[in-house]
């Protein structure tokens, strides 16, 4: 429920998932298992069809079912001060997770972020309980959800760190980086790059 005066109506803030609101999920793995290809994400490659195979194949290699890999992600929490914004966010605006994570392994961090609405994607799981192929909820995704937002109305503005976010940053009213790599942050210099908490809600909300 919405309370307060000050509700800004058709206002959206866009999030993406790990590395902003949240630690890598593959990250973690690599440190479970050891196995330092594990930790490939979406800041190293462009390339998501051809990052999730490798995945797949690590997985595979050395026994990491999706229920060996729930078991990594409910030992995660979302980062300090994480939830408190999302909290803070939805007493002002509409507040959305656009991840190009998966609603199986990601479940148990976002059940941790406020009951915060979160778009993402599905894995297909074989009968030894690997990942044999995922569903994209939507191609480009994330710049699309934005887009379908603002068509409705929505003013939105978007936080991303990664090469997936770029479209999502592109097609909102106002776009950040966050916590993002340098080299991406100067090559892309007309989104500001922050690195606080404190400033993202500036960001979200100068007015408050």
């Amino acid at each position: 429920m919405f309370m307060g005066s000050k509700i800004r109506s058709l206002r959206m803030a866009a999030f993406d998932l790990e590395s902003v609101l949240t630690p890598e999920i593959w990250k973690a793995v690599a440190a479970h298992s050891r196995v330092e290809e594990f930790g490939l994400t979406t800041r190293d490659s462009g390339n998501y069809g051809e990052l999730m195979r490798h995945r797949m194949r690590l997985c595979r290699e050395h026994g990491y079912t999706l229920a060996k890999l729930r078991e990594v992600v409910a030992d995660m929490s979302p980062f300090s001060g994480a939830a408190d914004l999302i909290g803070w966010l939805q007493q002002r605006m509409r507040v959305v997770i656009l991840s190009d994570t998966f609603y199986e392994l990601a479940q148990p961090l976002l059940g941790r972020l406020r009951g915060a609405l979160a778009l993402c994607h599905h894995l297909r799981i074989d009968a030894e309980g690997y990942i044999c192929g995922y569903r994209l909820w939507s191609l480009d995704a994330k710049r699309e959800a934005v887009k379908s937002f603002r068509r409705i109305g929505y003013e939105v503005r978007a936080v991303g760190d990664s090469y997936n976010d770029l479209n999502m940053l592109k097609e909102a009213d106002r776009g950040c980086f966050f916590s993002a790599r340098e080299e991406l942050a100067r090559k892309y210099p007309q989104f500001p790059k922050l690195q606080e908490y404190e400033e993202l809600r500036l960001f979200l909300d100068p007015n408050d």
